[in-house]
């Protein structure tokens, strides 16, 4: 199968930051009524240093072609920098919407902080990048879960007897 490298010089290539993103695949389809571009089959989406891979990617535009919305599905996982720090993450749906710097991961989502080596799972995963939040939601019958280290220290004046 031949693959297809896209340059995609319409205006929903270019993000608010004017980063350009570059998007392989093995099929791409687009309906400008439609307002979306479909890519299918080994969907590799580069943007800086973040690297996205799925198996479908869809991007939805508006009437002047600017990206509303991008949706990775299919084994969709990434390696991110959020807020100036980086992360691995993934799930089977990973959203990510350019006006309001918001990302969420859906269904059987991890999202890995590599410095700190913190990692939360769940269901729903929202990081909004304005506002600094993160939202982890959960299946009813499985709760979040939150895997952290912490470094605990004795202080030196409390471990000593002064009797």
């Amino acid at each position: 199968m031949k693959r297809v490298l896209l340059f995609l010089f319409l205006g929903f290539i270019i993000l608010n930051a004017q980063e350009e993103v570059e998007v392989q695949a093995d099929k791409f389809w687009a309906n400008e009524k439609e307002g979306q571009g479909i890519f299918t089959g080994n969907v590799v989406v580069t943007k800086g240093s973040d690297i996205l891979k799925a198996e479908k990617l869809t991007i939805y535009f508006d009437q002047d072609k600017n990206p509303l919305k991008y949706v990775a599905s299919g084994n969709a996982t990434g390696n991110l920098t959020l807020n100036g720090i980086k992360y691995f993450g993934k799930g089977e749906i990973f959203t990510y919407e350019p006006k309001l710097s918001r990302y969420t991961i859906q269904k059987n989502g991890m999202l890995h902080e590599i410095d700190t080596d913190r990692k939360v799972y769940g269901e729903f995963i929202t990081v909004n990048q304005t506002t600094g939040s993160y939202e982890v939601d959960s299946k009813p019958s499985e709760p979040v879960k939150f895997i952290f280290k912490v470094d605990e220290k004795e202080d030196e004046g409390k471990s000593e007897d002064k009797n």
